[in-house]
């Protein structure tokens, strides 16, 4: 055996030991934040959260015995980040239910805390039963179809809901309430990767040149023209601008990283554009989108309903934490609208200060990095493309979100990524991180097994 494949074995072995490593470390900083919590919000401490909290991390631990045994070459990072990421949100949340003297079995902590072990579950299982990534490629329109389902289904009357708020973004089947759009970012990625990298010959052979750029034939506009109308559809009828940018952000990075054509950017964005001056101009709740986020202390659009009222209340809070913070579970994040799902980041920031939102912000950005490498490291062109798609949508979602309640960009009604209460979130981002997994257990795969060929061949 030589001595190149020895240490590939060694690093392999190592792996999952630094992920374990990482999990306790994890375990150590949110049991941490739940102790300082409970001491600073009640003065003493509540041994029912702990085992809650306990369950999550032994199911945490459980997704990485899984990954020892069916995916052993993944990535040992990204696990332990989602895991900790998830853990402040249910720290925030249960903190955000003490102060409204709103804990016990049915507190929003604890069906948050619910929905984790269950993202984290079927996270597991989709490690275990999805061995290879390719698979995916070979239903690339039943994705399709999955997609335009989800898309349709808050569209339809006595399914469709807005759940208490403006925009119809929800979906009620019998009991069970739930975001199609969560879903359909993870299908759409997948109808994208699938379909761009049959037809990337075809939309980058051809073209006019304008402005140094080649821009496609009209017949060849097809795809983006598509969906195109498919997010201003989404923000038409659901009323939603966040979830329309999603979807046509996601196609363009993934058109651009197919294509490699700069063109498609452009013209995408310009379309982009003009959807969105037509949308300020004949809907009202752009309007008041756009114009709580020019004037937010203007006396009118903070007391009328819809204003910006929240905006204002979400500022203030991270005013109030300053660079420092209050400390944890000294801070008024419940004075707040939403302070448990639109606002969750303004919760923790006035509490943990602008220095811990730095950290905060920077667990997403290693974790966002860690899918993309997975994406250029890819041999095959449909993993390259899915991992970059998936590791895109969480870098625009918290962009979106973040820039929304910071005052950044107009706000809009995502969920910040593990952060923010609700089920549909945390499963499909839970998701997001099975496949990136697999994705990476399959590029290591491929790498060893040209290292072991090439010894074959030496010997």
């Amino acid at each position: 055996m030589s001595r190149r494949t020895t240490t590939h074995r060694l690093v392999e072995r190592n792996l999952r030991g630094i992920e374990l490593w990482l999990l306790i470390l994890g375990g150590l900083v949110a049991g941490t934040a739940l102790v300082a919590v409970q001491l600073g919000a009640r003065g003493s401490l509540s041994p029912a959260a702990f085992v809650v909290g306990g369950v999550y991390w032994a199911a945490v631990i459980g997704l990485h015995v899984v990954l020892r045994i069916t995916a052993s070459k993944s990535d040992p990072i990204i696990v332990p980040i989602a895991a900790v990421l998830n853990g402040i949100g249910l720290v925030a949340i249960y903190r955000i239910d003490i102060a409204q003297d709103a804990t016990g079995s049915g507190s929003s902590s604890t069906r948050q805390a619910i929905w984790s072990i269950g993202a984290v579950i079927l996270a597991a299982l989709v490690v275990w039963f999805l061995r290879n990534h390719r698979i995916l490629q070979r239903y690339t329109y039943l994705f399709m179809l999955i997609s335009v389902v989800l898309l349709v289904l808050p569209m339809i009357p006595g399914i469709g809901t807005d759940n208490g708020t403006n925009a119809s973004l929800w979906a009620k089947i019998g009991p069970i309430t739930f975001q199609p759009s969560e879903y359909a970012k993870i299908s759409l990625a997948i109808f994208f990767a699938g379909y761009l990298v049959t037809h990337a010959d075809t939309l980058t052979l051809a073209g006019h040149r304008f402005a140094g750029m080649t821009f496609p034939r009209l017949r060849d506009s097809g795809p983006i023209l598509t969906v195109w109308a498919m997010a201003m559809l989404v923000l038409v009828v659901q009323k939603d601008l966040g979830t329309s940018l999603l979807y046509f952000g996601l196609f363009l990075v993934m058109l651009y990283v197919a294509t490699g054509m700069a063109s498609w950017v452009v013209l995408g964005m310009v379309l982009f554009g003009l959807g969105g001056l037509a949308a300020y101009r004949f809907m009202p709740l752009v309007q008041g989108r756009i114009h709580a986020w020019l004037h937010p202390l203007d006396t009118d659009l903070y007391n009328q309903t819809g204003g910006s009222y929240q905006l204002v209340q979400g500022l203030f809070g991270q005013a109030h934490g300053g660079l420092f913070g209050t400390g944890l579970g000294r801070g008024y994040p419940q004075l707040t609208p939403l302070s448990r799902s639109d606002y969750i980041y303004t919760s923790i920031a006035e509490e943990i200060g602008l220095i811990g939102m730095f950290a905060l912000l920077l667990l997403f950005l290693l974790l966002i990095s860690r899918g993309l490498r997975v994406g250029f490291a890819a041999q095959d062109d449909f993993g390259k493309l899915l991992a970059t798609g998936l590791s895109f949508v969480l870098c625009l979602q918290v962009f979106i979100v973040i820039g929304g309640v910071t005052r950044v960009i107009p706000l809009t009604g995502l969920p910040t990524p593990f952060l923010a209460a609700g089920g549909s979130s945390l499963l499909a981002n839970w998701v997001i991180v099975a496949l990136l997994l697999r994705i990476t257990d399959s590029i290591r795969s491929q790498a060893n097994a040209l290292v072991s060929t090439g010894q074959e061949v030496r010997s």
